[in-house]
């Protein structure tokens, strides 16, 4: 794989009980409503389970994601392709913490982050419904 080793991990509050932020997670229907640049191949299960793979895309560059770890607090990803790593989440009540690790030419941080922003903004919107 080219590109740099890079590591983050960030964590926010949010106006959201974890069983909420649980949904926006696990459940393929939330995600694609807050993640945004991303693209999932067809097929996702109405939940993510450990053990199922998938394939997203963020512009040209595909990343595969094997489901290492999905529990009722906490998402562990194992990445190839664009990112050669792995991408944890955990979660409780009013709060979210995200972990990435992997070697990519694509800028994680910066990634990460606006992942967070946007789903903080979406657990927002939900809220208030």
């Amino acid at each position: 794989m080219f590109g740099n080793y890079q590591q983050s991990q960030l964590r926010i509050e949010v106006e959201a009980s974890a069983s909420t932020i649980a949904d926006s997670l696990l459940r393929p229907a939330q995600l694609e409503k807050w993640l945004l640049g991303q693209r999932f191949a067809p097929g996702m299960p109405e939940e993510i389970y450990q053990g199922f793979q998938f394939t997203s895309w963020t512009g040209p560059v595909s990343i595969h994601h094997q489901v290492d770890v999905a529990k009722s607090n906490c998402l562990r990803l194992l990445l190839s392709g664009g990112i050669d790593g792995f991408h944890e989440w955990y979660w409780g009540e009013g709060w979210v913490q995200s972990r990435l690790e992997g070697i990519s030419l694509l800028p994680l941080n910066l990634g990460q982050t606006l992942s967070l922003l946007s789903l903080r903004q979406f657990l927002l919107q939900s809220g208030k419904k």
